[in-house]
């Protein structure tokens, strides 16, 4: 048996390689520049005639795209109350969202309330409470890769919109490398029951299943990857553990695995060279559904 193991097995290396990501990837401009120039539109109706507007993160992580999207609500609803609630399983991440949150000086208005769970946890919550709290807005953003049923997922907090409500999801694109990458080797890497590849190439097909209207967009986005080919670089070795999802791919994976894995990355279907560096395709699909 392999010695691979799954990168979320050690949390704390999982969010150093998921910083590092962050670190040399576009991928937080990407979305800022979609918040910039689309939500405005998905979001131009969903506070009609309310006092308060009510928004659901799941997966909310350290924040940081929480409060731009936050921004533009309250700039398109500037006399409403906004209650913010966090769904989001990692006390460091939520500590971290707090700090900014006491930093920001716009959020007048805006109410905040964190719980520390999956969305499969809190969905079992809502259930034994016996519970729905409806939602104007609710928003999944690279976080379908750790639910147990993708399908299931969304159409429980589908469920939970009010009627002019939208639910935005965002994951890689099915045009990524992350794409090719999976397709090709994702049965290759010690996945565990914490987590999915799945792309917004898969989401037209389980959302025309359940009778689903909704709209795509497409995000470009690259990630510098150049250092994984420096033996022994170390944050080379944190970005191969986050693009394979394995602790310590580098040294745990089968040689012959590591090394068309290796190869993969530079190939068109994942990267791109220039000026003697590679950069990682990390395009993101968007997923606007109607309620």
């Amino acid at each position: 048996a392999s010695p691979m193991r799954s990168l979320l097995a050690d949390p704390d290396r999982y969010l150093r390689s998921f910083r590092l990501f962050l670190e040399r990837s576009t991928e937080h401009q990407s979305m800022r520049e979609f918040v910039e120039r689309q939500l405005p539109a998905v979001i131009a109706s969903i506070g009609n005639r309310k006092s308060t507007i009510n928004v659901l993160s799941v997966g909310g992580g350290a924040g940081e795209m929480d409060l731009q999207i936050l921004s533009k609500i309250r700039a398109r609803y500037p006399e409403v109350t906004i209650n913010n609630d966090v769904i989001e399983p990692s006390a460091d991440q939520i500590s971290k969202y707090k700090e900014r949150v006491a930093q920001a000086s716009n959020l007048e208005n805006i109410k905040f309330t964190w719980h520390r769970e999956t969305a499969d946890e809190y969905e079992s919550r809502m259930n034994a409470e016996k519970k729905t709290k409806k939602w104007d807005f609710i928003h999944m953003i690279q976080m379908l890769y750790y639910v147990k049923d993708v399908p299931a997922t969304i159409r429980y907090f589908h469920s939970l919109l009010e009627s002019q409500a939208k639910l935005l999801i965002i994951l890689v694109s099915g045009k990524s490398g992350w794409e090719t990458l999976w397709k090709k080797y994702g049965s290759s890497f010690p996945l565990d029951d914490l987590c999915s590849y799945v792309s917004s190439a898969d989401l037209p097909r389980m959302l025309d299943a359940a009778g689903l209207k909704y709209q795509l967009y497409e995000l470009p986005s690259h990630m510098d990857i150049t250092s994984c080919f420096i033996e022994g670089d170390k944050d080379g070795e944190l970005l191969l553990d986050f693009l394979t999802e394995t602790l310590d791919f580098a040294k745990t994976a089968p040689p012959e695995l590591k090394r068309q894995v290796m190869e993969e990355l530079r190939n068109p279907g994942c990267s791109e060279i220039r000026d003697g560096k590679v950069f990682f395709n990390n395009n993101l699909g968007v997923i606007v559904i109607e309620p």
